[in-house]
């Protein structure tokens, strides 16, 4: 017994070695991944191979016994092998958690929505993983909607760890998606407290977008951002960003609202609604022309050089407000590489209904 259990042991400290590792390795392979996004796509797909095959391989109840050695060749090959243990396994909670992210990997949203409601059953008080199967719900709605379930989860998060930053952003996404603008803004403003200096000024917008629309006064940045900047907080290196020229189609030049904000903005392709970066600027003589890059995202967890593709789009706002109303004149979205080096081209075509 003694002897199984200092096996075990072994066994679980080389895990967490590999995996430190593996995590040590994705960042020092970060820089490669921006500048040639296809091999970087292929070293994370090995990055993923290499951690479901490093749970099948030590992780997994059955890892010590030799029918359970080999080694899976492909992604597919290790969620299949991963499916197969947790279908005789079913209590292992990182088991569901690497099969949801896997299949997050894959563009298989509902199976990664349904996989973390099983470990979430393991470990229902969480707060990482009810962030994650929060966003994993919306994920599987047409929408990118954050449903009654998800907001249940997300407040579950904040009761175990109220500065949960994750868990407290996407709670302000769904109560702006559920017209509570005034309760968004209030569960948003507690990480202008936490967040670097640059981030702080995106996430202010949209606090005041939310709280213009409740009938509320606007928070200026100094005042807001005073408790991080006593912190020590520094702005994020930025990189050098997404070029972003914006025009506007003749046509709508004479539906110009007289007093307006223009946000361009990038989220990620095929991801949740939520910008990755956003800027915002008053209405001025067309074309615009700026820089989309890390310093401009709301949220420090979610970061423009992490996405490979992302959509660039623009809005006119006659609000103010970050988030689209009717009668706002917008651009169609245009994905893109994240690294692209080219000046991406978006043109405010049309009116939002």
């Amino acid at each position: 017994m003694a002897a199984t259990m200092a096996l075990g042991s072994t066994a679980a400290f080389a895990a967490a070695g590999t995996a430190l590792a593996l995590f040590a390795l994705g960042y020092a392979l970060h820089p490669l991944w921006r500048a040639r996004p296809v091999l970087g796509a292929g070293l994370g797909v090995g990055l993923a191979l290499a951690t479901l095959a490093l749970y099948l391989g030590l992780g997994a109840p059955r890892a010590l016994q030799p029918e359970q050695r080999r080694a899976p060749q492909t992604l597919a090959d290790a969620v299949t092998q991963l499916e197969t243990e947790l279908d005789r396994d079913p209590n292992q909670i990182e088991g569901w958690r690497l099969l949801a992210s896997a299949y997050t990997a894959q563009g298989l949203a509902v199976k990664a929505r349904d996989a973390y409601a099983r470990a979430l059953k393991l470990a229902p008080d969480n707060p990482d993983l009810l962030a994650e199967a929060a966003e994993a719900r919306a994920l599987a709605t047409r929408e990118r909607r954050f449903d009654e379930d998800a907001v249940r989860m997300l407040e579950h998060a904040l009761e175990q760890q109220p500065m949960h930053q994750r868990a407290r952003w996407f709670l302000g996404i769904a109560q702006r998606q559920a017209d509570r603008p005034g309760d968004a803004a209030k569960t948003w403003e507690p990480l202008l407290s936490v967040v670097q200096a640059g981030t702080a000024t995106s996430l202010l917008d949209q606090i005041n977008g939310a709280r213009k629309d409740a009938g509320l006064e606007p928070l200026s940045l100094p005042a807001a951002g005073a408790v991080a900047t006593a912190q020590g907080a520094a702005a994020p290196a930025a990189g050098p960003g997404l070029k972003v020229r914006v025009e506007l189609a003749p046509a709508l030049k004479a539906k110009l609202p007289a007093q307006a904000s223009v946000f361009v903005l990038a989220r990620q392709d095929g991801g949740p609604p939520m910008p990755l970066a956003v800027e915002k600027h008053p209405l001025s003589a067309f074309p615009l022309e700026v820089v989309l890059d890390d310093g401009d995202g709301p949220m420090p967890t979610m970061k423009l050089s992490q996405s490979p593709k992302v959509q660039v789009l623009a809005r006119v706002s006659a609000s103010g407000n970050a988030m689209p109303q009717p009668g706002d004149l917008a651009s169609a979205p245009k994905t893109v590489a994240s690294d692209s080096k080219d000046t991406v081209v978006v043109v405010i075509d049309r009116v939002v209904e």
